[in-house]
């Protein structure tokens, strides 16, 4: 009972945060006040997955810490260099920056990598290489909803206000890394909320994508 209650009231918080923030980020006097909240938002989304996680074991956190650091890392090399993602730079939405990079990036990277990666988990029982694949392409269509948000709202800016084909071919191959060493370590992948996270997280870009038509 205790699960069901902790499992349905955090599936709750995720989509009313969800609503709540596209609200707040459609209405222009509203823009302000809900932006600062955005580094809140993701470090909530990331406790609530957490919380709800299914095995504590040693590669569990092995695993979160591959890929905060991995997402972290990749991000300062492709921020510094242009080699990676194309020429682009971080704004001041999402909060503290070290090396041009703000700290909460690898945050997200966990929150996509676990989400994606527990929702196949069940797919494909061992075919880790096509999973990891097909995670990889999911993610590349989330963050093709995300790109034009985060430029709008000053999550990250692109030279020549230009989105490289760069950006998504390099997204590709750095969550199928991601994911690919998600699915080697020996860890309970189920999490109970991580479906209603990646889709709550998916209707809110694409529901402010077709607000800025």
């Amino acid at each position: 009972m205790k699960y069901l209650e902790k499992t349905g009231l955090s599936k709750i918080f995720i989509i009313v945060f969800h609503a709540v923030g596209f609200v707040g980020f459609t209405l222009p006097h509203l823009h302000d006040f809900f932006i600062s909240f955005v580094p809140f938002h993701l470090l909530l989304m990331a406790s609530i997955l957490l919380i709800n996680q299914k095995d504590y074991k040693k590669e569990f956190w092995l695993g979160l810490g591959f890929v905060y650091l991995s997402g972290y890392l990749v991000e300062v090399v492709g921020v510094s260099s242009g080699a990676i993602f194309g020429t682009y730079a971080y704004g001041e939405t999402l909060g503290i920056k070290v090396a041009q990079v703000p700290l909460l990036i690898g945050v997200n990277w966990v929150i996509l990598v676990f989400c994606v990666g527990a929702v196949l988990k069940k797919y494909f029982k061992h075919l880790r290489s096509l999973k990891s694949l097909i995670g990889a392409a999911i993610l590349v269509f989330v963050d093709f909803l995300i790109e034009p948000v985060a430029v709008r709202f000053d999550y990250w800016s692109w030279a020549d206000s230009t989105i490289p084909l760069q950006n998504y071919i390099a997204w590709f191959f750095v969550c199928f890394i991601l994911l690919r060493v998600y699915y080697e370590l020996d860890f309970r992948k189920s999490n109970p909320v991580a479906l209603t996270l990646l889709i709550s997280q998916v209707l809110f870009f694409i529901g402010l994508n077709v607000t800025a038509l």
